[in-house]
């Protein structure tokens, strides 16, 4: 199996940082609830001091992960791969000698990474950073300009802003998350907004000045200027499949790079498969790990496992914005298009989550939770919701969609009160 080192980014690097900027919330709260003493009101974040703590914690993690591969008899081989044959994978190690490992089957793994445009593209593109870079920020900038309008857009302009930075978001659209159901890219959008996260609609980047780790200004094709410290591109990811040797052999690549599969994960050149981001389909690490269970059960499981695959339909997935949300199944558009319009019922339900009673009205945050049902039995096919607790809320009702629950059996199920969750079983 191909597989990239782990570095000190991703899922839960950031899930940390965003509990820091949700403490700080909480902290600016606490006044509502007549909390009184120094800081109460006026959270004050070191990210100087938190950095070396949290990267330490990742350190940590990783050893454990490489302790539970050692004893589970993994092999483990350094270097840069590139595949021969679909039985064969030579690996440069970083001196530049060179080994081959011979194998039954190749499974490339090797996942994707974040897009910086290039300096043909956009001058002075390398002076801005990915979501990697900020990991690697040592201290918190002061102003900030993130490029796109995706969930990695979304979660590390929230964090900063929350933490006190100043954000400008550079977004092509009037919203964010367009990919997900309308009602939640408006909803968020005019929060951030409501919130001082600023916003260039339309805005296209094109050059960059200034001094990598200095002031930046930022040249859009409108003619504006915006003058930042940190400038993040968060505009997508690509899959990595250059150098393996994938196209020699016959493996097919879409334009994007992205190694095709089928539901198999068979790239059609026997022995060799490959899944997980560089496959280019959701593009989430629970997905990754449950392909990966399945082709193992399936290669390696005997007659039980025979035909174990991951059905891709309705997986479940939040973004960590603020407030958080929750997402799964059809969107209202996807679901109209689908099944007809007559076919398609919408639930939706806007609120404050009772924590915000004691808080400033200026201060409270919207919840809206919203039921996509198709036919004459009212199928929940989507289920989207955003506000506090939506992140933890999702996990059981991704559960009732992919059973294939009726609206019905959700009006059946006993609310738990007072939560936000009972919103979802007690919808007319």
């Amino acid at each position: 199996m191909l597989t990239p080192s782990r570095s000190l980014s991703g899922c839960v690097p950031k899930k940390i940082m965003w509990h820091a900027a949700d403490i700080a919330e909480k902290i600016r709260h606490a006044e509502g609830y007549q909390f009184k003493g120094p800081g109460i009101g006026a959270p004050q974040f070191d990210w100087k001091t938190f950095k070396p703590l949290r990267d330490a914690y990742i350190r940590r993690l990783n050893g454990i992960y490489d302790n539970n591969v050692a004893k589970e008899g993994v092999e483990l081989h350094h270097g840069l791969a590139r595949v021969l044959s679909p039985s064969s994978v030579q690996v440069t190690r970083p001196d530049g000698t060179a080994y081959t490992l011979n194998t039954d089957r190749v499974v490339v793994a090797t996942g994707g990474r974040p897009t910086i445009p290039s300096e043909d593209e956009i001058p002075g593109a390398s002076l801005g950073i990915n979501s990697d870079g900020f990991f690697d920020l040592e201290e918190q900038p002061k102003r900030v300009a993130v490029v796109g309008a995706g969930y990695i857009a979304v979660e590390l302009a929230g964090v900063l802003h929350t933490l006190g930075s100043e954000v400008t978001m550079l977004i092509r659209g009037e919203t964010v998350l367009r990919t997900f159901d309308p009602t939640i890219g408006e909803t968020l959008t005019k929060w951030m907004k409501h919130t001082g996260v600023n916003f260039r609609h339309g805005a296209h980047v094109k050059r960059v000045e200034g001094a990598k780790g200095g002031e930046l200004t930022l040249h859009l094709e409108s003619g504006e200027t915006l003058t930042v410290d940190t400038l993040i591109w968060a505009i997508g990811r690509h899959a990595n499949t250059e150098g393996l040797g994938l196209a020699e052999l016959g493996v097919k690549l879409d334009e994007k790079g992205n190694v095709v599969v089928d539901e198999w994960q068979e790239t059609g050149v026997p022995g060799v498969l490959a899944l997980g981001d560089v496959a280019g389909k959701a593009l989430l690490t629970p997905v990754a790990i449950a392909a990966a269970r399945r082709l193992a059960n399936r290669l390696y499981g005997g007659e039980k496992f025979k035909s174990d695959k991951l059905n891709y339909d309705d997986i479940p997935t939040v973004v960590f914005s603020h407030p958080t949300i929750g997402t799964v199944g059809l969107t209202e558009p996807e679901a109209r298009k689908k099944y007809g319009d007559e076919n398609v019922k919408i639930y939706k339900s806007s609120f404050r989550a009772l924590y915000f009673s004691m808080i400033p009205e200026e201060h409270k945050e919207p919840t809206v939770h919203k039921l996509v049902c198709a036919g004459p039995e009212e199928r929940v096919v989507g289920v989207h919701i955003i506000g506090l607790g939506s992140d933890e809320i999702m996990q059981g009702f991704g559960v009732a969609v992919k059973m294939g629950a009726r609206k019905q059996d959700l009006d059946d199920t006993v609310a738990i009160h007072p939560t936000s969750a009972e919103e979802l079983v007690t919808m007319r």
